[in-house]
């Protein structure tokens, strides 16, 4: 695996999205993360990445505000927040529809659902090519389609800043250069994304930065430098 980088944070003029300075996090006597400093400027495609149990979770739940550092400080910009968490869990016994789950996205919401908001719903479920799902109740949905779904809910406040952790793990291979194809628009419109993936061969976008963590920051660069890395550690 490459060493760390000479470049431990970014050196764009660019506003800062969050700052993390000498954070570690502790859950009991493990320590899932040590030591990490590391700035992700706004507008920044950033594909987190490590192996099973490297703090990868913990490092998102710590920019997504779900998780406080056991030491050092975060600064968090005002930037509205799209998440999606790793795991998804249902109750098959909880009656909630396609429609239901993506408008509890939204910023602001009502005991109706709008007219506009329904439209907007519709306009995402084509878009993610299943329009036919509006109605369905979550629990008959596949895998697939559920995480197509949460995805959606993640995108449709139109968030500054957008978290995906491991959006395409359960997604159809004939999808995922699709959802990438939107990942690398949303990047175009300035948004700031971070990626968690165990598959970087299908990240298709050369602007983004690689971030390689296992507990402690491992690499950190262009998606180019990383896979020639990679392929010299490997020869």
């Amino acid at each position: 695996m490459p060493t760390s980088s000479r470049k431990m944070s970014q050196t764009s003029n660019k506003p800062l999205a969050v700052k993390l300075t000498d954070v570690s996090v502790n859950f009991g006597d493990v320590i899932a993360l040590k030591n990490i400093n590391f700035s992700i400027n706004k507008g920044m495609l950033l594909y987190v990445i490590g192996p099973n149990g490297s703090g990868k979770t913990t490092f998102i739940r710590l920019l997504a505000k779900l998780l406080e550092p056991t030491h050092g400080t975060i600064e968090h910009s005002d930037d509205r927040l799209g998440y999606l968490p790793q795991k998804l869990n249902i109750n098959p016994n909880f009656p909630i529809t396609v429609e239901e789950v993506i408008y509890s996205g939204l910023a602001k919401q009502s005991l109706l659902i709008s007219k506009g908001d329904r439209e907007l719903i519709k306009s995402w479920l084509k878009k993610m090519q299943i329009p036919h799902l509006l109605k369905k109740p979550m629990a008959h949905l596949s895998g697939g389609q559920q995480q197509r779904v949460y995805i959606i809910r993640a995108l449709i406040s139109n968030p500054d800043f957008i978290i995906l952790d491991e959006p395409t793990s359960a997604l159809d291979p004939s999808f995922r250069s699709f959802f990438n194809d939107i990942i690398t628009a949303l990047h175009h419109e300035g948004k700031t994304i971070i990626f968690v993936t165990h598959e970087l061969h299908g990240a298709l976008c050369d602007c983004a930065s690689v971030l390689y963590i296992d507990q402690e920051i491992r690499f950190f660069g262009g998606l180019q430098e990383y896979f020639e890395k990679e392929k010299n550690i490997h020869v």
